[in-house]
């Protein structure tokens, strides 16, 4: 049987490193592109958006939904990446085992 003081050490220092990755998820950027490269979207590791930027080019008043529909992908799959990297890290911290509610 497991010590309960050394059970609780143990979840302390969990906790400490879970802070610890969340701080360095907000601080990672993760960037992908649409319409080949005209769209770009950049999100942090904590899945928020960061930036857009829209080449000028691709701007056409007459076709805005093309465009809207640009800007989706892109943030959708910086958001993919984020939520991977994410995973990655949390699964660092438990040793792969998947912990419900943890991401």
């Amino acid at each position: 049987m497991m010590n309960p003081k050394k059970m609780m050490k143990q979840i302390q220092k969990m906790q400490e490193d879970m802070v610890k990755i969340q701080d360095q998820l907000a601080s990672e950027l993760v960037e992908e592109t649409s319409g080949g490269g005209m769209v770009k979207a950049v999100v942090t590791g904590q899945m928020k958006l960061h930036s857009v930027k829209i080449d000028p080019s691709v701007v056409d008043p007459e076709d805005m939904e093309m465009l809207e529909d640009l800007v989706v992908v892109a943030v959708n799959k910086a958001l993919e990446k984020a939520q991977e990297l994410s995973a990655q890290r949390m699964s660092q911290l438990t040793g792969g085992i998947k912990i419900p509610g943890l991401m």
